[in-house]
Parts: structure tokens; sequence; C-alpha cells
């Protein structure tokens, strides 16, 4: 039984009409879907058709918006998938508008990952494993990971990358004890994702030496504090805890005992 066009109303969402059927509201209908099956006044529609168009509204409005938020910034396919889902969007919808999307290019996961690769490289201090961990949370392959950090992050990359990282962090830790130093430099680098042959490369690219007179005033300013920490022990004791906390700072013990000696002179 076929029923006949009878009004179609615009909705106040552009883009969007209210598809009347023998004087009766029926269902909303895209403006993509109507120029896809020809719809006008007058026009007669069986069930099989009207649910074959229904159907292709529910598809046409899920590309709409995964447009939208594609139009932000790039997305990786499981971004949009969850977007979706998010938005109560049936799963066989989704498949159809993601199979849309990748035939119009609008998808590309290779392409995400050449993109988020170069960005990360250029604009933070992000390492290959730290830009692996996140490309993966986003559900990019292993492939395309490998790919995208091959053509976009060469070792010259990595190590430039680290050096320049490397010496932000010499400068942050640059009171503490030269060997907790490059210690606190080594483990910032590795936070930040880089492998260790990268990081020993960057350290020794920096040709780091220590400061006697930078090393001293560091010992004396946290010196200072153990000592007045500890003077509630006995003066022995108070020794030994402040040269045992000194050297686990990574002090060296001649300026250690330098500085005790100092100040049991003073006292």
């Amino acid at each position: 039984m076929t029923a006949k066009v009878t009004m179609i109303q615009a909705q106040k969402r552009k883009g969007r009409y209210n598809l009347y059927l023998d004087e009766k509201y029926a269902f909303p209908i895209s403006e993509a879907v109507m120029i896809k099956y020809r719809v006008a006044k007058g026009m007669e529609i069986t069930p099989a058709l009207q649910l074959e168009m229904m159907a292709a509204d529910d598809v046409s409005r899920a590309y709409s918006r995964a447009l939208d938020y594609l139009s932000h910034s790039l997305r990786t396919e499981k971004e949009v998938h969850d977007k979706l889902v998010q938005e109560e969007i049936e799963e066989d919808v989704i498949t159809q508008t993601m199979k849309k999307l990748r035939e119009l290019h609008l998808l590309d996961d290779s392409q995400y990952a050449d993109a988020y690769v170069r960005t990360a490289k250029n604009t933070s201090d992000k390492g290959p494993r730290v830009i692996r961990q996140n490309l993966r949370l986003k559900g990019v392959g292993e492939q395309l990971i490998d790919d995208a950090l091959a053509g976009q992050f060469s070792s010259d990359d990595r190590l430039d990358n680290a050096t320049a990282m490397a010496q932000k962090l010499v400068k942050r830790y640059h009171r503490q004890a030269f060997k907790t130093m490059q210690q606190k430099v080594r483990q910032g680098l590795m936070t930040k994702g880089f492998d260790n042959e990268t990081i020993t490369a960057a350290i020794d690219a920096l040709d780091l030496e220590p400061d006697v007179d930078e090393q001293w005033e560091a010992l004396v300013a946290q010196g200072e504090k153990l000592w007045r920490r500890n003077r509630k022990y006995k003066p022995s004791e108070r020794r030994m805890r402040t040269k045992r906390n000194l050297y686990q700072k990574g002090f060296l013990i001649d300026d250690i005992n330098k500085f005790i000696e100092e100040q049991d002179a003073e006292e």
C-alpha cells in the first residue's frame, strides 16, 4: 500500500525536513536523502521505500554528526566511532557511516599518525615511547605507529629533542648534587619517552662537568637545613645523620666532611 507525499515542512534545523504522507506527519528526513531519492510533493512511497529512506536518513544524521566532530581537528577511527556511540547511534548505522567516511578519505589513521608524530616532534617535549602510548590510546595500529615514527621522527630528530630537553632539566636541577642532577635528567628524559641510547647520547652531548663553587653552595644550603633538623640528637649522632643524608643526596664525602667540620667549629 502506497502513500502520497502531501507536504514537506522545513525544520528549524538547517537541512532537515518533516515529511507528511496522506496529510499526516510520517518521518523526518535530511536534504541529502531528499535529493538522493528525489522526494517531491505528490510522490508515491511504499512501506519498503519508507523504511529504506528512514535508514538512509539515520546514516545521513550520523554522517553529519561525524563531520561536525571532524571539523574541529583530525580524528582517529576509534575516536569517531566512540563519539557516535556516545551519541547513542546504533552500531549498524555507525558501520555504514564509518565506511562512507573512509571512502571519502575523511578518516585515515595513517595520515593521523603522521600528523600527530610530526606535531609532537616540533611542538612538544615528548619522546617516541610516550607518543606511541598516546597513539595506542587513540586506537591507531602498531604498524601505522611504527611507520609514522620512522617517517616523521628520525634518530637525529630524537637526539636533538632529547638534548634540548636535557638542557632544560639541567637548569631545573642545577642546585642538586651533580650526581643527583644527572640521575634526575636521565629520569626526566625516560619519563618523556626517550630510549636509553638516545638519553645517553643527549647527556654526553652536553659534556656536563660539576661546578665546584655551585656544588659547595648547594651542599651548604641543604646541609644547613639538615644540621638544624638534627639538632635534637646528640652531637655524634647529629653529625652521622647529617653526613648520611647529604651522602644520599649525592654530595662528595670530602665536601661533606668539610661542611661538618665547619659546623662543629661554629658551635
